[in-house]
């Protein structure tokens, strides 16, 4: 109900930000900045956890993810050129780049601001990068997803100190790596598309009106999905509910739905004793 109209909107040749001019390569609008914006709705709408866990709890399946995130993103980064062509290889190219860049800018914030480089800000570096690039990856050069890259990286690490500040319970950074850095990286298209690496930039207009044109996709897509989303999470919380009870949430849902959980720590002693 959010991403279909969306994505008529900006990739059907009869959607008014097609005819527009508005550019997304692979998805920086309709995915990244629609999930972002809809993460902010729908957080604001469930409340905060009862607990908030300080660290992941499992640090090597979450570099394991993002590794696997990394090699998945050439696929449709890369396909959403729907061919085997230069434009695929120029997304390819562009996405590797863009998220080793933002993986560097990342560490460099953080090892600035408290002197260590952590696994999971690489991790959530990476993931910024490739955010960034999406919307871009075959339409800017190399060079260009590089700038995009470090810039992206620095902003997103900085971005996501929001849900402290502003006080929401975002857990995987949903809002300020992709809800920003999708906002971002639509912005920096129309900064960095080149006529040069995909005909179907168009600068007759002026470098200006494309990026005037990336602001109003950005505008009317947040706008739609921010509303959209509140009003499904609203019709859902108050026929069949969208939060489990207090006490559900405090032995734990995988106990209560399931009678299972997924990781069983025994105390020390028990083990001493065993």
């Amino acid at each position: 109900m959010i991403y279909a109209p969306l994505a008529c909107w900006v990739w059907n040749a009869d959607g008014w930000l097609f005819k527009l001019g508005a550019l997304d390569f692979a998805g920086g609008t309709v995915v990244h900045l629609a999930s972002g914006v809809s993460a902010i709705a729908l957080v604001l709408l469930i409340g905060h956890r009862k607990e908030k866990s300080p660290a992941p709890n499992n640090l090597t399946l979450t570099l394991l993810g993002a590794g696997m995130l990394w090699f998945g993103w050439f696929g449709f980064n890369a396909g959403s050129a729907l061919m085997m062509d230069g434009i695929a290889l120029n997304a390819f190219l562009t996405t590797h780049v863009a998220a080793a860049a933002a993986m560097i800018s990342w560490m460099a914030i953080e090892s600035l601001r408290s002197k260590r480089v952590s696994a999971v800000g690489c991790a959530s570096g990476l993931v910024a990068g490739l955010v960034v690039i999406t919307p871009a990856a075959g339409l800017v050069s190399v060079g260009s997803s590089l700038l995009m890259g470090l810039f992206g990286g620095a902003v997103c690490c900085l971005g996501i100190e929001l849900k402290h500040k502003l006080g929401y319970d975002d857990a995987l950074d949903v809002v300020g790596i992709h809800g920003l850095g999708g906002l971002l990286g639509a912005i920096l298209t129309g900064v960095f598309a080149s006529p040069a690496v995909n005909p179907l930039v168009n600068l007759e207009a002026g470098r200006l009106a494309l990026i005037g044109n990336q602001v109003i996709s950005v505008v009317a897509v947040g706008a739609f999905a921010f509303i959209g989303s509140w009003l499904i999470g609203f019709a859902v919380h108050k026929t069949i509910g969208l939060r489990s009870e207090d006490e559900v949430e405090e032995a734990g849902l995988d106990l209560h739905y399931h009678g299972e959980e997924g990781y069983v720590i025994q105390p020390a002693a028990v083990l001493v004793k065993n």
